[in-house]
């Protein structure tokens, strides 16, 4: 696509992540003040920035380990792997991430970890709905989190919303400890701290949804500049959001999307990913990937189970 273009998209995205992260600081900050002042306030930016330090990164293989994943080695699956040699040298990563295979009917891909170390995971449903072209464009979706350090990003804003949280519900634990003396009017209570107190979480939670958002726009654009075929992402996108209910929901259905307002979700509505993707027309220099060749089905032979909840949480 036209760099000037890029550029603009990249800024913006950019700029909005950063309002977000900026919003998010200042509803913590602006809870630590109000249940300890001044003194509390700089308390609360030393233990923020220990756990920043000390914050352990999750290993990436645990993680596969957990969703049961297997990695795939460049015999089992040569142009996957060499699909994701050369866009992670093309998204200039220092390390090329592992790829794992997920024996489950969900059409799913996402990645996890840090540029140094980092890992790709796609799933049987995936492998089996979408194209060679449209493959390669979630792949290149997926480095570009990990280009952008995405995780972490999402890592810090999660620690922003926990920590909000517990000491909003810290204080509605102080208030109700000093009920009894509110009602004999022994103490004065601010009421509009009290609703800041108690709004606080939501509205952080609600910033963490929207930076979500931008992060996946970001990786759009990046994933497009990478591969240099729009249509191609833009049709994965279509037919995974197509495929992504069950038998009935598709014949009945199909393409209904999630029925919550697209500012309660962690993806953007599809469609409007897929119109900003097609209004990036790639440039004439933009070299586009070779197709895969259909050696990839395989990998999805073997065990397949279908999407259900796990003990520790996640759903696959």
């Amino acid at each position: 696509m036209d760099e000037a273009v890029w550029q603009q998209h990249r800024l913006a995205n950019r700029l909005q992540s950063l309002l977000l992260l900026a919003f998010m600081a200042g509803f913590l900050a602006l809870v630590g003040w109000l249940l300890w002042g001044r003194e509390g306030l700089v308390s609360l930016a030393l233990s923020l920035f220990l756990l920043l330090l000390l914050n352990p990164a999750v290993n990436p293989r645990l993680l596969m380990r957990l969703y049961g994943a297997r990695r795939l080695s460049a015999v089992e699956a040569p142009d996957l792997v060499a699909v994701v040699r050369e866009l992670s040298q093309r998204a200039g990563l220092e390390r090329i991430p592992e790829l794992y295979h997920l024996p489950s009917s969900i059409i799913n891909a996402f990645s996890t970890g840090r540029r140094q170390d980092a890992v790709v995971a796609v799933s049987s449903g995936l492998l089996e709905v979408l194209s060679p072209r449209e493959l390669v464009a979630v792949l290149a979706h997926e480095i570009s989190h990990i280009r952008s350090d995405d995780t972490w990003v999402m890592g810090i804003a999660d620690l922003f919303a926990r920590l909000t949280s517990v000491l909003s519900l810290f204080g509605q634990l102080l208030l109700l400890v000093n009920l009894p003396l509110l009602l004999l009017q022994q103490v004065q209570i601010n009421w509009l701290a009290i609703l800041l107190l108690v709004s606080a979480p939501t509205f952080s939670a609600l910033a963490q949804l929207g930076l979500s958002r931008t992060r996946e726009y970001d990786a759009d654009l990046n994933a497009v500049r990478l591969t240099g075929d729009p249509e191609a992402l833009a049709s994965a996108l279509a037919k995974i959001d197509r495929y992504s209910g069950n038998f009935l929901e598709q014949i009945l259905w199909p393409g209904k999307g999630l029925p919550e307002p697209s500012w309660l979700r962690t993806h953007p509505p599809t469609e409007e990913r897929i119109r900003r993707i097609l209004a990036l027309q790639p440039s004439r220099s933009a070299t586009r990937l070779p197709s895969l060749g259909r050696t990839f089905p395989p990998v999805a032979a073997g065990r397949v189970d279908r999407p259900r909840w796990h003990l520790h949480g996640l759903w696959y």
